[in-house]
């Protein structure tokens, strides 16, 4: 257990942790709406929570609008003239914003996506790098009632035509180009040819008007007919430069568009429970999911869960890593940190380029205060060692954060040690796309254990399960579900209430239909995590990445955490295979740190390792030494797609993976 500092739990905004979770079990409710009373409505709500199976819906009867809160209400006061975002390009370039120069960009391009004849409900993809133009974009969607689906920059083609065709998108914005380590990356070509590819699949023609398609699959019925998508405009930010075709009539430049256009917007007025956006996250089989999230509870959850995790102050410069992309930047690049008032720093590029200190030459100049990573770039950067992090002055890091996947221990101790010189607490958060804020985290007052994501935020209740939905004994492995509504929680997968019917509250895994048919809440996370006799969870994987070896479930994660503690090891993936005696064996991919030469003698070493570290059932099989592990672009190991090349089975959705 490693405990705060004075100085941190003095500065802290949640002093007793245990104290208030109990005090806000009794009445969570009550909890939420003082922390909604914080934030500015255009009329209260007159119903917190609504709950009807498999639906929750808060705030009911409330009109708002997350941009209202997000830069409307801080534009006659002194946060006006704060920077909202610095923004620094790959070759050093420097953008900032301050909240005023923010809202008179986003003011801009929301009225000229008015003029393109954009209304509310009407569905906008966007298909940008990691620049202000992104915030800036969904930001404009939001404030006009244009909900926004954005696609992470680096998906092929078929994933953004897939994406596209889902949401009924009418407009594209994207960038010409935009440079990635030494090479352009061309999305105005994939966007061409995405839109191509729709036509063709079409038959050349339009199908049913995309624009009367609003989004009532949130009432819980399927809509009938084929999802067809009639791409409008086309809106293109000059990032790189490069030559790109523009289709006349269609295609349009974000300069010239928003030149024309007043820096005074009305801000819409939303129901809370209206859309907000969708955003696309890959399951191990079948095709995406558009995970739905409102304005208004989703709006109470992240604005809350950053000020206290983070431990927001208004002096911070906070560093989060992430792409908007992912939920991680749309709640945590974009969302909260707005409506907290926050200065937000942000890097174009990777951790690796120019060289492996940019993000620590970054943290030095620019002072930053509190930084959020993902588990798999700081052992990225571990294996470099210590030597190049401490050529630079991290003194300015208060608070450090993990998001993603578990951290192994090793990782979250190098982390402490050596980034956060062991006065900076890590807030290890677990959350997901569908719950659209964090979940289980430790608060900067907290004593931490290296590994653990601690313990649930207030509001949230949190249970290991059987596979018959009763709790799991302390320190046994089961799978996490949540017991209770909370406000930022999914509104449904667009255009299909089955999958999330089946997905989230009828999962297979639990046997115990009664639960299922008793109508109660029991939210299926698709995670597996342990609770020890302290109360604190550690999250070993999805349900799908636990291996069974003699009836004996054992976590990937926990596996690769005993490999990587060999010094020699430097990031471990683990598989089960079928096994006619064991029902599954274990079989390891190991990528060795640098000048680490493979051998039999190193097998069987980690072999003993893994023995001694979890006992004899974890054994592994077989440990195959390799130069890569396939990832997605946000960093998580697909396991299951190194099972499905190992078996020779169909990989299944790859849209996600980096190569």
């Amino acid at each position: 257990m490693i405990n705060p500092s004075q100085e941190i739990i003095d500065s802290a905004y949640v002093k007793d942790y245990e104290k208030l979770y109990t005090e806000v079990k009794e009445n969570p409710e009550a909890f939420w709406e003082n922390i909604a009373k914080e934030l500015s409505w255009f009329k209260p709500w007159n119903k917190v929570l609504d709950w009807n199976y498999p639906y929750a819906r808060w705030f009911v009867g409330g009109q708002c609008n997350i941009v209202n809160n997000a830069l409307d209400r801080w534009q006659k006061t002194d946060v006006a003239e704060k920077k909202a975002y610095i923004w620094v390009a790959q070759d050093g370039t420097e953008r900032t914003f301050t909240y005023k120069q923010l809202n008179d960009a986003v003011s801009r391009f929301a009225n000229g996506l008015k003029s393109l004849g954009l209304k509310k409900g009407d569905r906008v993809s966007i298909y940008l790098p990691r620049i202000p133009e992104q915030f800036i974009a969904m930001l404009a969607c939001a404030k006009i009632g244009v909900i926004h689906s954005v696609v992470f920059s680096g998906f092929s083609v078929d994933a953004l035509k897939n994406r596209i065709v889902d949401a009924e998108a009418k407009v594209v914005i994207c960038a010409d180009g935009y440079p990635y380590k030494d090479k352009v990356v061309e999305c105005k070509k994939n966007v061409d040819e995405a839109i191509e590819n729709i036509k063709m699949a079409t038959g050349g023609t339009p199908g049913r008007d995309p624009g009367s398609a609003q989004v009532t699959s949130t009432d819980g019925k399927d809509k009938a007919g084929q999802n067809l998508s009639q791409i409008e405009h086309v809106i293109v930010i000059k990032r790189a430069g490069n030559n790109i075709q523009m289709q006349p009539g269609r295609d349009i430049w974000y300069h010239e568009l928003v030149a024309k256009q007043d820096p005074i917007c009305s801000t819409v007025i939303m129901e809370a429970t209206d859309p907000l956006f969708i955003l696309y996250t890959s399951g191990s089989t079948g095709k995406p999911k558009g995970v739905i999230h409102s304005h208004g509870g989703y709006m109470v959850g992240t604005y809350s869960t950053l000020r206290w995790i983070f431990n927001l102050q208004p002096d911070d410069i906070y560093f989060c890593t992430a792409d908007s992309g992912w939920i991680t930047g749309h709640s945590y690049i974009v969302y909260s940190p707005l409506m907290n008032g926050a200065t937000t720093f942000v890097y174009e590029g990777t951790p690796d380029y120019p060289d492996p200190g940019i993000w620590w030459r970054l943290v030095e100049k620019y002072k930053i205060t509190k930084f959020y990573t993902a588990p798999t770039a700081i052992r990225a950067l571990m294996r470099l060692g210590d030597e190049i992090p401490n050529k630079y002055d991290l003194s300015s890091l208060k608070i450090l954060g993990t998001v993603g996947e578990p951290i192994n221990p090793e990782a979250w101790l190098w982390y402490h040690r050596v980034i956060g010189k062991e006065k900076c607490p890590v807030m290890d958060t677990w959350w997901q796309t569908e719950t659209g804020m964090m979940m289980i985290s430790p608060l900067p007052a907290s004593p931490l254990k290296a590994g653990s994501a601690s313990k649930p935020f207030f509001g949230i209740e949190t249970e290991i399960v059987d596979e018959k939905g009763n709790p799991a004994p302390v320190d046994t492995q089961g799978y996490l579900i949540i017991k209770k509504p909370w406000p930022s929680m999914l509104m449904d997968v667009y255009n299909n209430p089955k999958r999330y019917l089946e997905t989230y509250f009828q999962n297979e895994a639990i046997t115990n239909t009664q639960i299922f048919e008793n109508k109660q809440f029991f939210y299926f996370t698709g995670d597996s995590a342990k609770k020890d006799a302290d109360g604190y969870y550690w999250i070993v994987g999805r349900n799908d990445d636990v291996i069974k070896v003699s009836g004996h479930r054992l976590g990937s994660a926990e596996l690769e955490s005993a490999f990587v503690a060999h010094p020699s090891v430097a990031e471990a993936a683990v598989i089960g295979k079928p096994d006619e005696v064991k029902g599954e064996k274990i079989k390891a991919f190991i990528i060795l740190k640098k000048d680490v030469q493979p051998s039999d003698q190193l097998k069987e070493e980690l072999k003993q390792q893994v023995r001694k570290m979890i006992g004899p059932i974890a054994t592994p099989d077989e440990i195959e030494f390799v130069d890569k592990l396939p990832k997605t672009r946000s960093g998580k190991i697909m396991r299951r797609v190194l099972k499905a090349q190992e078996l020779g089975q169909p990989l299944g959705d790859t849209s996600t993976l980096e190569n």
